[in-house]
């Protein structure tokens, strides 16, 4: 039995994908590095503005926004990129090939 989140997955579709428990943890993975990114972005960015805010005063919401909207930014990058590493995995588990690379025609 698979576990996807909070759903089980039926036998039957995961002896079709014997990759799919695989492809769960790495998606989870994903998502906890996106979440731990956002974290630890938004508080050093923070961090870095209450330093600067020391020689350039300016409102303390501005540094709350600036903050949140860079640790978000690399939140998404970083999943994005995870994200695209299991859906390599998915694809390698299912076919057995790596995708190519889309720009030189060359194995990755």
């Amino acid at each position: 039995m698979v576990n996807l989140g909070l759903s089980r997955v039926d036998d039957a579709v995961a002896a079709k994908h014997p990759g799919l428990e695989e492809y769960a943890a790495c998606q989870s993975n994903a998502f906890m590095k996106g979440v731990l990114t956002f974290l630890a972005g938004t508080a050093g960015t923070f961090g870095l503005q209450t330093l600067i805010q020391r020689k350039f005063p300016y409102p303390m919401q501005w540094s709350i926004l600036v903050a949140m909207v860079a640790g978000s930014v690399a939140s998404y990058k970083v999943t994005r990129v995870e994200s695209q590493k299991c859906s390599n995995l998915w694809l390698f588990l299912e076919t057995g090939q790596l995708p190519k690379d889309m720009g030189t025609g060359q194995p990755r």
